[in-house]
Parts: C-alpha cells; sequence; structure tokens
C-alpha cells in the first residue's frame, strides 16, 4: 500500500478544526458560532468587544500587528511564522513559492551541432516514404475532375488598388467647385459722402442746436455717427480719433454677420393645381332644375325610386308617403301611415311591386299598385302563397298580416319592431331587406326575408351607434356605418372583413359604387369621405366642398357620377370614374352645384338619388319638396 499523503514538511499545517467546508462564512454573520469541529460541537467566535481606538492603540503598541491575520473559518487571530511572510512576499513579486526551485537551471541540448557516433533514432524507413501514395492520388484526382467540371472555381486574384482615393482627381481643373459656386462676397462699405469732407459745402455742417440735439440722441438713433467738421486745409486735418473702433466693428461685421444666399424656387401656379378634364367634356350629367313635386306640408326625410324608374316615393314629416309619377310631378297617391316617415326603400327587383316604409316602431310593406297591373297582382299572389311553419319560431320582431282596412290602402304586411326604427334598406335580390332600430344594444340590425317572414339578429354584441346598413349589390358582404367607423361583414363566413377609419366625426349617410370596390360616406362634419376597397382602410380622398353637414349622398347605377346633398341647401354632383385598370386611381371631378332648395329651421336637403337609368338627380328637402335636376 501506498504510504499515506503527508503535507510537505515546507508547508504549516491547516487548522482543520471547523467542519462546514467551503461555504461563504457570510451565512454566520448574524450567529453566535461560526461552525462546528469533528465532534458535532459548536465552535463560538471569540469575543470582539474592542472599538476603533482599542484597535488604534494595539496597532501601535504590538509589534506583531502587522504579520497577524484573522482565520475566516474559525474567527480566531493567527500569527504568521517568518516562512509564511517570506512566502508571501516571494508570491506578491512573482516568484515561485518553493525556495529551493531554481527557474534557471542549464538546459540540456540533446541535438547538438556536433556529429555524434550514435544517433538519436534508429528506425528504419518506412515504404511509404518513398513510394507515392494511392490515396494523395485519387484525393487529386478528384479534385482536377471538380476543377474541370467547374464546380471548383479558382480563387479570384486579390485586388490591390487603394481604398483611398482622390476626392478632387475626377473634377473639371477649369469648372467653379462647390464651395466657390456659394461663395456671397461681403458688402462693401458705404463711400465717404460730402459730409466727411475735409472742408464740406455749408448746408452740411451742424448749427449749435443741431449738435446739441445730435449729442442728445441715442448712437443708435443718429444719422451720423461723427459731427461733420471744416478745417482750412489737408494738412489741418488732425488723426481721426475712432478709427480703431471703426476698423474693430468692420472686422467684426465680416466675422460674424453670417451671409446665406437665398435660393428662390420659381414655381408657376398653375402647375400646382392638379390638371383635371373640362366638365363640358363630362357630360351628361344633370344641369337644371326641370321638375318640382310638390304636396308635402313638413320635411320630406326620404325619396325611393321605382326599378323602372317610372314611379317616385317620399316620405315627409306629415306623416303621408307620397308616390309620384316621375315624367309628370303627378301625385299618383296619398297614403295617410300615422307617423313620422324616417325611410323608405322600393323593392329593386323589377319582377316585384313592393316599397318598404319605416314608421315608428314598425316597417310596413306596402303594394303602390301603380303601373302594370299583372306586376303588382303577381307581388299580392307571392304575399298571400306564405304558408306558415308548423312551429313557431322566436324572433326579435312580429310579422302581422295588414287588417282590411289597411289593405284597402296598400298596406300588405307590418313588421313591428320593439323600437322605433330609422332606416330600411333591400338586398339586391329583392327578398331581403335589414332595417336600423334606434337602440343601444345589440339588436340595432335586423335581417328580415319577406318570402318566409323570418327575422334575426346577426350581431352578438353592439360595436356603436349604427347609423346606417347597406347591402353589397354583387357580393354577399353587409356594410354597417357607426359614428366613426363603417365595418364591412362576410354574410357567408359570418366575420369581421374590414374596418374603414372614416376620418369623420358622426357618418350620416353611405353609398356604394354599383362596381362594389368603391364606397362613399357623408358625414355631419360636412365631409365626404371616397374609400378604395383594393387600395386601403383609410379614405382615398376627403371632399370638402359642401359648407354644412351631408344629410345624403348617392351613386348612379350606370353613369360615372355621385351626388351629395347638404344642410346647405345644394347638390352637389361629381364624375367619380371608377377604371378597370386597378393600378389607375379612380377619377373624382366635382361638375356641378345644384341649387333650388329654400333653408327651412337651419335644414336643407335631406336625401339624394339618382334615377336608375338617366343622368337625372331627385332631392328632397326641408322645404316640403322634391325637386328633378336634369
Amino acid at each position: 500500500p501506498c504510504p499515506p499523503l503527508s503535507p510537505p514538511p515546507s508547508a504549516p499545517l491547516q487548522d482543520i478544526r471547523n467542519t462546514v467546508g467551503n461555504i461563504p462564512m457570510e451565512w454566520y454573520q448574524d450567529f453566535p458560532h461560526i461552525g462546528y469541529d469533528l465532534e458535532g460541537k459548536r465552535i463560538y467566535k471569540p469575543i470582539r468587544n474592542k472599538d476603533e481606538l482599542d484597535m488604534f492603540l494595539e496597532k501601535m503598541e504590538n509589534p506583531d500587528y502587522w504579520r497577524t491575520v484573522q482565520d475566516k473559518m474559525t474567527g480566531a487571530d493567527i500569527k504568521l511564522t517568518d516562512e509564511q511572510v517570506d512566502l508571501v512576499h516571494r508570491l506578491q513579486k512573482g516568484q515561485f513559492g518553493d525556495v529551493h526551485f531554481n527557474p534557471y537551471e542549464p538546459a540540456v541540448d540533446f541535438f547538438t551541432h556536433e556529429v555524434m557516433i550514435h544517433p538519436v533514432t534508429n528506425r528504419p524507413v518506412d515504404k511509404r516514404s518513398f513510394i507515392p501514395s494511392l490515396i494523395e492520388k485519387e484525393k487529386v484526382s478528384k479534385l482536377v475532375h471538380a476543377i474541370k467540371m467547374g464546380w471548383i472555381k479558382p480563387r479570384k486574384p486579390k485586388d490591390d488598388t487603394p481604398t483611398y482615393y482622390d476626392l478632387w482627381a475626377h473634377e473639371d481643373p477649369n469648372s467653379i467647385l462647390g464651395r466657390h459656386k456659394m461663395h456671397v462676397p461681403a458688402p462693401k462699405m458705404k463711400l465717404p459722402g460730402h459730409e466727411e469732407s475735409y472742408n464740406p459745402p455749408p448746408e452740411y455742417l451742424l448749427s449749435e442746436e443741431e449738435k446739441l440735439a445730435w449729442e442728445q440722441q441715442e448712437p443708435a438713433e443718429r444719422k451720423l455717427n461723427f459731427v461733420p467738421q471744416q478745417y482750412r486745409c489737408l494738412r489741418a486735418v488732425p488723426a481721426y480719433s475712432r478709427f480703431i473702433h471703426e476698423r474693430f466693428e468692420r472686422c467684426l461685421d465680416l466675422y460674424l454677420c453670417p451671409r446665406q444666399r437665398k435660393m428662390r424656387v420659381n414655381v408657376d401656379p398653375e402647375d400646382l393645381i392638379p390638371k383635371l378634364p373640362k366638365p363640358r367634356d363630362l357630360q351628361p350629367f344633370p344641369t337644371t332644375q326641370a321638375l318640382v313635386y310638390r304636396g308635402h306640408t313638413s320635411l320630406v326625410r326620404c325619396i325611393s325610386i321605382s326599378p323602372s324608374g317610372q314611379w317616385l316615393v317620399s316620405g315627409s314629416d306629415d306623416c303621408t308617403v307620397r308616390f309620384w309619377e316621375v315624367c309628370t310631378a303627378r301625385c299618383m297617391k296619398t297614403l295617410p301611415v300615422g307617423g313620422v316617415v324616417k325611410s323608405v326603400a322600393w323593392n329593386p327587383n323589377p319582377t316585384i311591386c313592393l316599397v318598404a316604409i319605416c314608421v315608428e316602431q314598425s316597417v310596413l310593406l306596402v303594394n303602390p299598385c301603380l303601373g302594370d297591373k299583372l306586376l303588382y297582382g303577381a307581388t299580392d299572389q307571392l304575399l298571400e302563397s306564405y304558408v306558415a311553419p308548423e312551429e313557431e319560431r322566436v324572433q326579435p320582431v312580429q310579422w302581422v298580416t295588414a287588417t282590411m282596412e289597411e289593405h284597402g290602402k296598400g298596406v300588405r304586411l307590418v313588421v313591428q319592431h320593439s323600437k322605433a326604427v330609422k332606416q330600411v334598406t333591400w338586398h339586391g335580390k329583392g327578398d331581403y331587406f335589414a332595417s336600423v332600430v334606434s337602440d343601444n344594444s345589440n339588436m340595432q340590425v335586423l335581417i328580415h326575408q319577406t318570402s318566409k317572414r323570418w327575422s334575426q339578429n346577426p350581431f352578438r354584441k353592439s360595436k356603436g351607434l349604427v347609423q346606417c346598413v347597406l347591402f353589397h349589390p354583387i357580393r354577399p358582404y353587409f356594410f354597417v356605418a357607426t359614428q366613426r367607423y363603417v365595418r364591412v361583414y362576410n354574410l357567408l363566413k359570418q366575420e369581421l372583413t374590414k374596418k374603414l377609419m372614416t376620418n369623420c366625426k358622426w357618418v350620416s349617410s353611405m353609398a356604394i359604387h354599383p362596381g362594389g370596390d368603391n364606397v362613399i360616406c357623408g358625414s355631419y362634419d360636412s365631409k365626404l369621405a371616397w374609400f378604395d376597397l383594393d387600395l386601403s382602410t383609410r379614405p382615398y380622398q376627403l371632399l370638402r366642398h359642401h359648407k354644412k353637414a351631408l344629410r345624403g349622398v348617392a351613386f348612379h347605377k350606370h353613369y360615372p357620377l355621385f351626388a351629395s346633398g347638404s344642410d346647405d341647401g345644394t347638390v352637389i354632383v361629381c364624375h367619380g370614374m371608377v377604371y378597370n385598370d386597378l393600378l389607375q386611381n379612380p377619377l373624382l371631378v366635382p361638375v356641378k352645384v345644384l341649387k333650388g332648395h329654400v333653408l327651412t329651421l337651419d335644414l336643407g336637403i335631406l336625401d339624394v338619388l339618382f334615377h336608375p337609368t338617366q343622368p337625372w338627380v331627385f332631392s328632397s328637402g326641408a322645404d316640403g319638396t322634391v325637386r328633378l335636376y336634369t
């Protein structure tokens, strides 16, 4: 067996009474003991009640104070021996710890320059040292093949051109450099006049009063900074007392006054205005008032037109709905409804003769019985062919068949809501219609199906106060306008597709381009926002043509026209050309301002509408009239 390992004689024995091991001794800071001995008993810290003064006295009186250190493991003071102090000194100087170690022993030179008798190694030579290597041959052939095939490119030669270059090397020596080009010469000093002459004309000399006034003035206010004086000859002129002062001020002017060349851009004001086509090149569009439909006694809130363009319906605050013949302005029928009419909508399907009317808390479906008898007869047959389902379904509204008296007036169905209805709009196919209720809950928007007499609430929660809703003319999209935003929902996927930021404070009305990719929104803060749905969720253009709130906007079905009606009593017709080329932006040009309505109770035009086939526009106003512009 090996002899037990013992420390070298020169190293002092380590005190291993404390058995806590290699741990931070700060853990025992707040305890009276500092660890445990081999028998597991506590090792108490030595009593240390010396203050700073005692420490100082001990430092002065104890000759061994400098070689006393505190043992962290036991807390006891240990006096270092001479060997230990010597070791510390050596280590501090960067020498070896062992005294007897010589770092400078002479090196033994094994391979000397003298030829020895015996070789250092006497192995026979390898065979591989004089036979070509097959492995290397294979590697080289692979590399040669790769270079031939172009898989390995030879290294590019290093570019030895210096990275620095002469900045002015390619300058034309005759050209004026940039720093000289912008050089502004210092302004010249004013040349001396007659008043600075040594013998000025008498009118330049100051009188006593003028001299007194000159002395009382502030230096900055004086016209001349010297008093003109007269001498009999040039030899009598003394040295100028303010010479150094003036030279110094001139130097300050040159050094401290910045000189800058003002770059003026000569822009023709005509170039800043966008080049718009002339309105006469954009015809046809309505220009003159042709007919006035008189008969209502209060504000006409809403108008709608039949798909054929032959009949017009208008709803008013005088609690009546009137049906007009468009070409003659003749009132064909008056329907008293017993409440303020907020919205009317003629069914867009040309095979159905039906009008939806919002009156207080209900939507009336009215057959006006105008035009083709076969057509409105077929509409009645369609409504009467309804078969009620066997089991009653829970609906947010009630569908009530009209009484005999109402049937005589033309009312066929009444859809009773829980709150006041403010808008109604049809889907393009003519079976579904949507209504907007004045409410804050999620029951604001309801969608109804006429053929099945079935209503549903499409939204689980309210997203704000709904102003108006519209169905997309082609695709299964539903537009809901709240005060600030227009949300576009996909009816098939039942999800939100887009949220348009209108940049307006309060949206009042909305219209969709017949192509379906552009929307206009009118707002009460007199802005009209045009959205390109393919482009962005922010307005493509904000038009501020009106002075007051916009109450109605409309697109024409076939012509590139849109109109807006406002409380300032005007209808502004604009040319809005949408191109098939997606890279070309829509062209928006205001072409005509149509006037005619009289302002009543600070209200102007409440609704605008285009004729379905002709470039004509209808407007209904607070003055109780409907006007046709052609």
